[in-house]
């Protein structure tokens, strides 16, 4: 793109914009109007180079939230009463996620991330999380992540972490508007729009999974999140013992 083109479109968006007001319309993104984006990348080394450097950037943030975290906890914990659960936290960061599970419920959680940054933190390992990992298939009793958002390849991923459950664990999704189409970008390169997600997995995976929507506030902004439990059901456990006879 010319550097002329985006002055002449901010010029001419200027220009109609009063016009369109008049019959209560304006111009928006494309991507607020689509349920679902997905950011192309040139290639593999870019997502990762891309990702790794905003990880460096954003090291010190969180999103998660306490009060989410321990929603989540308690409602996993009455699924197996006085087990000590196994857990994996998908893209953590800086590690708040397995820090907060292990200290409110005493799981034995690890978290991921793609940025050699991981390596700096508790309980956290330098993985991409869209890989299979030989010694993770079959072993946790949850996955969680909030950080969906920043996959190139969703359905991969999703795919990925069912596999690593136990037959009666749960893949935990926190999700909010924050990840939806409209903020899709280089960055985050996934949106879904909250409502249209579990229409997207049910497409994706069909009567393999069962799906779970408990609807609350996070603790830490002004947001309404969507907690996704997603269970395997015998026929996706049917699968996966197929393909690993």
């Amino acid at each position: 793109m010319s550097r002329k083109k985006p002055f002449l479109i901010r010029r001419l968006k200027k220009a109609v914009a009063p016009i369109l007001e008049r019959h209560d319309l304006k111009v928006v993104p494309s991507t607020r109007l689509v349920d679902f984006y997905l950011h192309e990348y040139e290639s593999y080394e870019q997502y990762r180079d891309v990702q790794t450097f905003y990880n460096k950037q954003k090291i010190k943030n969180v999103w998660a939230d306490e009060k989410t975290l321990r929603l989540i906890g308690e409602k996993l914990s009455a699924r197996k009463p006085g087990e000590k659960l196994k857990g994996l936290c998908h893209g953590s960061r800086n590690g708040f996620e397995q820090a907060c599970f292990i200290e409110a419920f005493g799981f034995d959680v690890i978290g991921t991330d793609i940025s050699d940054t991981a390596t700096q933190f508790p309980h956290s390992v330098q993985w991409d999380f869209h890989d299979r990992n030989e010694e993770w298939v079959g072993a946790f009793d949850f996955v969680y992540t909030n950080s969906h958002d920043q996959s190139w390849n969703p359905r991969q991923a999703f795919a990925t972490w069912l596999e690593q459950l136990k037959d009666d664990g749960l893949m935990v999704i926190e999700h909010t508007n924050s990840h939806g189409p409209s903020e899709a970008s280089q960055m985050d390169p996934f949106g879904v729009r909250p409502t249209v997600f579990p229409y997207v997995m049910c497409e994706w995976f069909g009567h393999s999974i069962s799906i779970e929507v408990l609807k609350t506030r996070k603790g830490n902004v002004d947001l309404d999140t969507w907690l996704f439990f997603i269970a395997k059901t015998p026929l996706e456990r049917m699968a996966l013992d197929t393909a690993n006879a």
